[in-house]
C-alpha cells in the first residue's frame, strides 16, 4: 500500500493522492478509473466462449477482463452446500458440482492471458489457492485480484503479498476491524501495492444497498486507491461510484443472461457493458481534475459581473478621496474593490465625474 499526505497546491487541488500502476495503466490520483470486466465463471467452463468473452471485454473499452482460478477439489469440500442464489440460478444443491462445472485448467487459462494482450485487455484472474496464484505469476499477470471471502485467508493473502505485485483485494461481508487486520497481515508480508475493493456480498445487490460512501472510507482509512465492486443491475451506478472517488471498478458481464449459470442473472450484456462504462465516463467529464481554478468559459462573465471602485459623486481636482466619495459598482476591470482602502486619502488631480471608474492615474 502506498501512503502519502495530501498537499494543497496553488490551484486548491490535491496533488499526492495514493496510486498504483497494472503494466502501464496509472490507476488513483486524477487518472481515469480502471474498469475490470469481471467475466468471473460465466464462460460456463468453456474455452472458446471464453475468448469471445475477452473480445467482448475490449470491444467494451474495458481496461481488463477478469477470471476466476479454481479447482473445485482445493476450494470446497464435496458437502459444502451452495448459496440460495446459486441454487435458484443451477438448481444444484452443492457448491462442489457447480464449480467443477465451471473449471477451466491452467493451460486454458494461459492460453486466454495471451489472447487477451492480443485483443489489447489486461488479463487479470481471481486466484482461490496459493497454487492457483503460484500459476498467476508463472504466466506473468501483472496484479493479483483477491475475493471478498479471502480478506480473512491469511495464508492466501500473505503469499499475494510475497509476489510483491499490485494486490486487488475486494472487502465484501467484512466488516472495518477484518479490513484493518488484513490490511495489517498483508503490510507484515511486505506486500506491494493494495488497492481496496467496497463491495456488497449479495447476488444481486439491490441500488439501495450499495453504500457507495464507503468507498471513498476504505480510501481514507488505509491511504490507498480505493474502487468498487459492483453487484447491482444498475447500468449507471458506476457512473456514481466513481464520484464518490472509485478508482477501479469492477462489473459481472456475460455474453447472454438467459444462459444457466450461477453468476448470469445479475451480469451485463456486451452492449449493456458498453453502457455501463460509458456512464463512468460521462461521470468522469462531469468531474473534472478537482481544480480550483478561473475556467476560460468564466472570464467574459467574471469581468462584468464583478465590480470597480467608482466615483459616488462628483469629484474636484484637489479634493482628497473619502470613503463617502467611493462606492463599488459594475463592470469589473478598474480598480479592484480589495484596493478601496488604498485609495482612502488620495489626492485626486483630475475631474472624475459621477460613477466613473477610478483609475491610479487620476491621482496624484
Amino acid at each position: 500500500m502506498r501512503a502519502s499526505t495530501c498537499v494543497i497546491d496553488e490551484a486548491g487541488q490535491a496533488d499526492a493522492l495514493p496510486t498504483l500502476h497494472i503494466g502501464p495503466a496509472l490507476i488513483g490520483g486524477q487518472s481515469p478509473a480502471y474498469v475490470i470486466a469481471e467475466a468471473g465463471v460465466n464462460h460456463n467452463g468453456d474455452e472458446r466462449i471464453a475468448r469471445e468473452m475477452i473480445q467482448a471485454a475490449a470491444d467494451a473499452k474495458a481496461d481488463a477482463v477478469k477470471f476466476q482460478v479454481f479447482s473445485a477439489d482445493r476450494l470446497v469440500t464435496r458437502q459444502a452446500p451452495a448459496a440460495r442464489y446459486q441454487q435458484d440460478a443451477t438448481q444444484a444443491s452443492g457448491q462442489y458440482d457447480l464449480l467443477a462445472r465451471l473449471e477451466l485448467t491452467h493451460d486454458e487459462f494461459a492460453a486466454l492471458a495471451e489472447y487477451a494482450g492480443r485483443c489489447g485487455v489486461e488479463f487479470l484472474a481471481t486466484p482461490f489457492s496459493i497454487d492457483d496464484l503460484a500459476f498467476l505469476v508463472r504466466i506473468g499477470v501483472r496484479a493479483i485480484k483477491l475475493a471478498s471471502p479471502d480478506i480473512v485467508n491469511v495464508p492466501l493473502l500473505e503469499a499475494a503479498a510475497g509476489t510483491g505485485l499490485p494486490v486487488i483485494a475486494s472487502t465484501g461481508a467484512a466488516d472495518l476491524a477484518e479490513v484493518a487486520s488484513a490490511v495489517e497481515r498483508f503490510q507484515q508480508a511486505g506486500g506491494g501495492p493494495l488497492a481496496l475493493m467496497h463491495c456488497v456480498s449479495a447476488y444481486p445487490a439491490t441500488e439501495e444497498q450499495a453504500n457507495l460512501a464507503a468507498i471513498g472510507l476504505l480510501g481514507r482509512r488505509f491511504s490507498c486507491v480505493s474502487g468498487f465492486s459492483d453487484h447491482t443491475e444498475s447500468l449507471t451506478i458506476g457512473g456514481f461510484a466513481r464520484a464518490a472517488g472509485a478508482c477501479i471498478i469492477e462489473k459481472h458481464f456475460t455474453l447472454d443472461r438467459r444462459q444457466a449459470g450461477p453468476d448470469h442473472a445479475f451480469s451485463l450484456e456486451p452492449a449493456q457493458l458498453a453502457e455501463y462504462i460509458g456512464h463512468i465516463r460521462y461521470a468522469e467529464r462531469l468531474l473534472g481534475n478537482g481544480a480550483l481554478a478561473v475556467a476560460e468559459c468564466e472570464r467574459e462573465v467574471r469581468d462584468l459581473a464583478r465590480g470597480s471602485v467608482v466615483a459616488a459623486r462628483d469629484i474636484r481636482p484637489g479634493e482628497v478621496l473619502t470613503r463617502a466619495m467611493l462606492t463599488v459598482k459594475r463592470p469589473g476591470g478598474g480598480i479592484a474593490p480589495a484596493r478601496l482602502d488604498d485609495l482612502i486619502g488620495r489626492k485626486v488631480s483630475v475631474p472624475i465625474a459621477v460613477d466613473t471608474p477610478l483609475a491610479w492615474e487620476f491621482l496624484s
